[in-house]
C-alpha cells in the first residue's frame, strides 16, 4: 500500500506518541512539586549548580540534535550524498575549544548567564547588545523547531497542522515553566533515548525490506551518493571539506562554546571538571546523531533512488521525503509509526525547552535584575516563570514564518546560527583573546558583523544562490547529465557580488566572527586600546602569551598577553565569598 494512502496512526501509535508527551509533563510536575520546587532563580534558572556530567552531557545532544537535524540531514544526504558527513571532523575542535578555553573561564567568574561576561569584561551596554542578539537569534530558531515535528505529524497522520505547533509549543511551556532547569535536563535525558531508539528501528526495518545491507551499499555506490574528500579550496563551493570541516568549527563554537542554552548547562554542574567532562562525553553521542542520521538517507536513496514522492503527503518541500519512508517502512507495525513521530517530538521537545529557559534566563538576569536589584527571591521566581511562558507564545508565531519559507528546515536552521551565532562569537572572543578590545571596538565589532553577516545571508535567499545541484535521481550514475552539469558551471561567469551572495553558508559563522574581530580591534585601537590593568581579572584567556611562548616574559607583558584566568574554586568555597559579599554590601 502507498503509504500517503495510510493517513492515520494506529491506536498504538497513539498511545505511544500520547505516553511522550505525558512523561515530559510528568518530569515538570515531578520537579515542581518534590525536593527543589522551583522557589528560586538559582533552583528555577540554573538547577541550583547541582547537576551531574551525564545528565548534562545527554542534555547538550538533546539541545542540538533536534528534529530539524532528523529529519533534515537525511533529507540532505538522500538529494545531495554524503559529504554533509565531514561535518563531524569540525566536532572534535567544536568541542576540545570549549572544554580547554569557554568553559573554565565562563565557570570560575560563577555567572548565571553567558552574557554577564561582557559586562565584566567591557560594559553594560556590549552585555544588552549581545543578549538582544541571543534572542533575536534563538525565537527565529524556535519558530523552525517547533514547526518541524508539527509538519511531520501533519504528512504522517493527516493531522491539522496549526492544532500540532500548538500541542508541542503549549506541551514544552507547560514542563519549561513548572519544573525549571532540572525538568528541562532530566527530560532532555529521557528524549535523547527515544530519538536513538525511533532512528534505529527505522533504520533496521529500512534495511531489511531493502533486501539487506549489501544491497543498500550497491545502490547508494551505483547511484553516485558515496562522496569522497573534496578538497576544493573555493568558499562558494556550498559542501566540501574546508567548509564543513573549517567553517562548521565556529558554527560548533558558536552553539557549545557561547550559546546561552548550552553555557546554562555547564554552569549548572556541581563542579567545573564536571562541567569540562560533560562537554567531552558529548562528542561519541554527536558522532553517533549523525552518523544515524546520514545512514538513513542512504537507506533512503537505496530504496527509492532518488526520486520524490513528497508530493504524496501535499508538500513540495524535500524534507516530507523522510517521513514518506518512515510511513512506508514501518507500515503494518503497530506502534512504530508512533515511536518515530515520538522521536521527532523529543528531539523537537527537548531543544525548544532550552531555549526557553536560556531565554528566560538571560532575560531575567541582562535586562530586569539590573534595574530592580530589590526585588524578591518569590517574585524573581515568578517573573522568570512567565517569561518561560511568553517566549513559548512568541515561537508559536515564529513557526508560522517558518511555513513560508521555501528551503529545507536544515538549511534554514544552519543559516540562522551562522548569521546570528557568528557575531555573537566574535565578540566573546573579541573579549577573550584580544586584552586592547575595548567598548565601543565590541559594540562597532558586533553591528558590523550582524549586517556582514545579515547582507551575504538574506542576499543568497534573494538571489537563491545557496542552493546546491542535486545529483541524479537514479541508481544508476547519470554521466550525461553529469557532463552537461558541467559545462553549464564552465560557461556562466558571476559577478563579483553574485559570488559573495554564493559563500557557502557553512562559512557564515566564520565570515562574521572574523568581522566582529577585526573591527572591534581597529575601532579599539582608534578609540584608545584597553591596558591589561583595566581588564575584570579573569575575563581574559592568555592566548596569544601560550602562542607567543617562544618571547621573553617582559616582551609578552608588554603586549597584553599573560593574563592568568582566575584560579578554579569549589561550590562551598563559592557560596562562602557570595556569603561574604552580601555581608559587606549589607554593612
Amino acid at each position: 500500500m502507498d503509504p500517503s494512502d495510510q493517513k492515520h496512526f494506529s491506536a498504538f501509535d497513539y498511545v505511544v506518541f500520547a505516553l511522550l508527551l505525558a512523561a515530559s509533563v510528568g518530569i515538570g510536575l515531578y520537579y515542581a512539586l518534590s525536593g527543589g520546587r522551583q522557589r528560586t532563580t538559582q533552583e528555577f534558572l540554573m538547577a541550583d549548580r547541582s547537576m551531574r556530567c551525564l545528565p548534562v552531557s545527554l542534555s547538550l545532544i538533546a539541545s542540538f540534535q533536534s528534529a530539524v537535524a532528523i529529519i533534515g540531514v537525511p533529507a540532505e544526504i538522500y538529494t545531495h550524498g554524503t559529504q554533509y558527513w565531514f561535518i563531524g571532523c569540525a566536532y572534535i575542535l567544536g568541542l576540545l575549544i570549549p572544554a580547554r578555553v569557554f568553559i573554565p573561564l565562563l565557570y570560575r567568574l560563577n555567572l548565571s548567564s553567558a552574557y554577564q561576561y561582557l559586562e565584566l569584561r567591557f560594559s553594560k551596554v556590549v552585555r544588552i547588545c549581545g543578549t538582544l542578539t541571543f534572542i533575536f537569534q534563538m525565537v527565529i530558531y524556535m519558530g523552525v523547531c517547533v514547526y518541524t515535528p508539527a509538519f511531520a505529524l501533519n504528512a504522517a497522520t493527516g493531522f491539522q497542522l496549526w492544532g500540532t505547533v500548538m500541542i508541542t509549543g503549549l506541551v514544552c511551556t507547560l514542563y519549561t515553566t513548572l519544573g525549571g532547569l532540572k525538568a528541562v535536563i532530566w527530560t532532555d535525558v529521557f528524549q535523547t533515548f527515544v530519538m536513538f531508539a525511533g532512528q534505529i528501528a527505522v533504520i533496521i526495518v529500512g534495511v531489511e525490506r531493502t533486501g539487506g545491507m549489501s544491497e543498500v551499499w550497491r545502490k547508494v555506490n551505483d547511484g553516485n551518493r558515496l562522496a569522497g574528500l573534496d578538497l576544493n579550496l573555493d568558499p562558494t563551493e556550498r559542501h566540501t571539506f574546508w567548509t564543513l570541516g573549517v567553517g562548521g568549527v565556529f558554527l560548533m563554537l558558536s552553539l557549545y562554546g557561547v550559546n546561552q542554552a548550552q553555557v546554562q548547562r555547564y554552569l549548572s554542574a556541581r563542579t567545573e571538571r564536571e562541567a569540562v567532562r560533560s562537554c567531552y562525553m558529548v562528542f561519541p553521542s554527536l558522532q553517533l546523531a549523525l552518523g544515524l542520521s546520514c545512514i538513513m538517507g542512504l537507506v533512503m536513496f537505496a530504496r527509492y533512488c532518488g526520486e520524490d514522492f513528497s508530493e504524496k503527503l501535499g508538500s513540495s518541500s524535500r524534507d516530507a521525503m523522510v517521513i514518506y519512508f518512515v510511513m512506508d517502512m514501518l507500515q503494518g507495525l503497530p506502534g512504530l509509526p508512533g515511536l518515530f513521530v515520538a522521536c521527532l517530538f523529543s528531539a523537537a521537545l527537548s531543544t525548544i525547552s532550552s531555549a526557553f529557559n536560556s531565554l528566560a534566563t538571560v532575560t531575567m538576569e541582562d535586562l530586569i535584575k539590573p534595574y530592580f536589584p530589590s526585588m524578591s527571591e518569590e517574585r524573581a521566581t515568578l517573573v522568570s516563570k512567565a517569561l518561560a511562558t511568553s517566549y513559548g507564545l512568541l515561537c508559536l508565531a515564529m513557526a508560522y514564518l517558518t511555513h513560508l519559507m521555501g528551503d529545507s528546515v536544515l538549511l534554514v536552521a544552519l543559516k540562522i546560527f551562522g548569521m546570528v551565532g557568528g557575531p555573537i562569537l566574535g565578540l566573546f572572543c573579541l573579549g577573550m583573546f584580544f586584552p586592547w578590545a575595548n567598548s565601543i571596538g565590541a559594540v562597532a565589532g558586533l553591528g558590523a558583523g550582524l549586517v556582514g553577516a545579515l547582507w551575504v545571508g538574506i542576499g543568497s535567499i534573494v538571489n537563491r544562490s545557496s542552493g546546491a545541484k542535486r545529483l541524479p535521481p537514479s541508481c544508476h550514475i547519470n554521466t550525461t547529465a553529469a557532463f552537461q552539469t558541467a559545462i553549464g558551471n564552465v560557461t556562466s561567469r558571476p559577478t563579483w557580488l553574485h559570488r559573495f551572495y554564493s559563500l557557502s553558508y557553512m562559512w557564515y559563522a566564520g565570515f562574521s566572527c572574523l568581522i566582529v574581530i577585526l573591527v572591534g580591534l581597529i575601532v579599539s585601537f582608534l578609540t584608545g586600546p584597553m591596558k591589561e590593568g583595566e581588564a575584570t581579572p579573569g575575563t581574559v584567556y592568555p592566548l596569544l602569551g601560550k602562542l607567543l611562548f617562544f618571547l621573553p616574559e617582559h616582551m609578552k607583558k608588554k603586549v597584553c598577553c599573560v593574563t592568568p584566568l582566575r584560579p578554579a574554586v569549589s561550590k562551598d568555597e563559592s557560596f562562602r565569598q557570595k556569603q561574604t559579599s552580601q555581608a559587606k554590601t549589607f554593612q
